[in-house]
């Protein structure tokens, strides 16, 4: 299976939140908000069609969507 090429929201280590492409050194945004960098990150996400991972402040994952190559579509229902 290839590896899903993933942006994600997590708190950063200063304060706030960051949006961030996995492998990269620093994050694409930087806010005050979780609800901003979401908004952001959802944006840039369908942009590069990329998966999009929100971590909550513990950096578990929350929330994942797909706006790129889903390795796993769902079927369609008409066939």
């Amino acid at each position: 299976m290839p590896k899903r090429d993933t942006h994600r929201v997590m708190p950063h280590k200063d304060g706030g939140w960051q949006v961030k492409r996995d492998g990269a050194d620093r994050a694409a945004a930087r806010t005050d908000t979780k609800s901003e960098a979401e908004r952001i990150g959802r944006d840039i996400s369908r942009n590069q069609h990329t998966e999009l991972q929100i971590h909550g402040k513990n950096m578990r994952i929350q929330q994942s969507d797909s706006y790129g190559n889903d390795p796993c579509p769902p079927k369609d229902k008409n066939n």
